[in-house]
This record gives C-alpha cells, structure tokens and sequence, in this order.
C-alpha cells in the first residue's frame, strides 16, 4: 500500500513525501501566524491569507506565501507593512524549501503521532536564510496528513534586509520600539489523490 505521509515545511516547513504521488497544501485547513512586538510588551498576531504549498515525490517541500496577503486585523497596518516592510512592489513572495527523508514518517498508522525536525531555507526580500523546524505530524486519513510547528521560527528581519522596514514602521506609528525578532508558528495540511489498490 503506498500509505507513505509527509508533513510540511514552510515555508515551510519540513515534512515526508508520499511514493509515486505528490502532495498539495489544503490552505482551507493550514495556517500560518508570526507575532510582532511592539513598545517593549505589546505583541500582536498576523497571519497571511494566501498560501500556497507542495511536497513532490522527491521529498521536496516548497510552501510559498504571498506577501500582499499579509493580515493584521487593521487594513491600514496591511497596507504599510506591503509598503515599508515587505515591498510587495518588487518581493511578491516568502519561500520556504527543505527535503526531508521520506523513509522518517513511510510507517505512520492513521491516527499516529510523530515528531520530526528539518533542514530548510526561507527566501525573503532578496534574502536566503537556514531555518531548522521542529514539528509534530498526524497522519489524519490516508489521503491527508496534517503537520504543526513545535516550537516557533525565530525570523529575524534583520537578516532579511528588512531592519530599516521595521524601522519605518516605528517612526510612522510613532512607537519607542518594533521587534526585529519574529516568532512564527503553523499548522500545515497536505492532502494527496487515494491511490487506486493494487
């Protein structure tokens, strides 16, 4: 039975890959937020609304956000993170690959449990940066496998060339001070066609 799962990412992200078939990223049932703290001790959470994600029978992982869907609840706040921060003009897209193992997760059971960490690359603003991921995966059905962040991703923006972004904001919104350092969590589902029984 070729019952192989894989989870994500992100990104992301990151997680196995199915034989003979690839998997695609269900966005209606996948999330991904990041916390952004401001004046010391004031977080907030944003997320992106477009994501898009595939793991091919490779065990290649590329999860793609698109920036121009940034959401932070407050339409004028979206706006100038597309302008200042991401520059959505000239970076339509976030881009997480990694390759996992496929043999790590070929055994899971429905219903099964099982932590793993991958080796990934985030492209960001012109940028490429190693991300490591902790995750915990569920083999959900036998077409479906959902994968969650662990532990956050620790982004750091400045490493991405968005330092004078942040810095932009803060003097726009006129705040003593906006993190440069930047947790994200996720909740990914891959889903894949039921292969026909042999």
């Amino acid at each position: 039975m070729r019952q192989l799962i894989l989870p994500f990412m992100l990104s992301g992200i990151l997680v196995a890959t199915p034989a003979l078939a690839d998997w695609n990223l269900d966005s209606g049932r996948s999330h991904l937020s990041f916390v952004t703290i401001k004046a010391k001790d004031v977080a907030e959470v944003n997320t992106f609304d477009e994501i898009h994600g595939v793991i091919d029978d490779q065990g290649q992982v590329v999860v793609t956000l698109m920036l121009d869907s940034v959401d932070t609840l407050v339409p004028i706040r979206n706006e100038r993170m597309r302008t200042f921060l991401f520059d959505t003009t000239d970076y339509k897209e976030a881009v997480l690959k990694a390759k996992v193992d496929p043999e790590l997760v070929s055994g899971m059971a429905v219903g099964e449990i099982k932590q793993l960490s991958a080796e990934g690359n985030l492209s960001l603003h012109g940028k490429t940066q190693p991300m490591t991921l902790s995750m915990q995966a569920v083999k959900v059905d036998a077409g479906t496998v959902m994968v969650a962040s662990l532990k956050p991703l620790i982004v750091d923006a400045a490493k991405f060339g968005l330092g004078d972004g942040v810095e932009k904001l803060r003097e726009i919104a006129g705040l003593e001070s906006i993190s440069e350092a930047v947790p994200v969590t996720f909740v990914m589902t891959f889903v894949t066609a039921p292969t026909a029984a042999k």
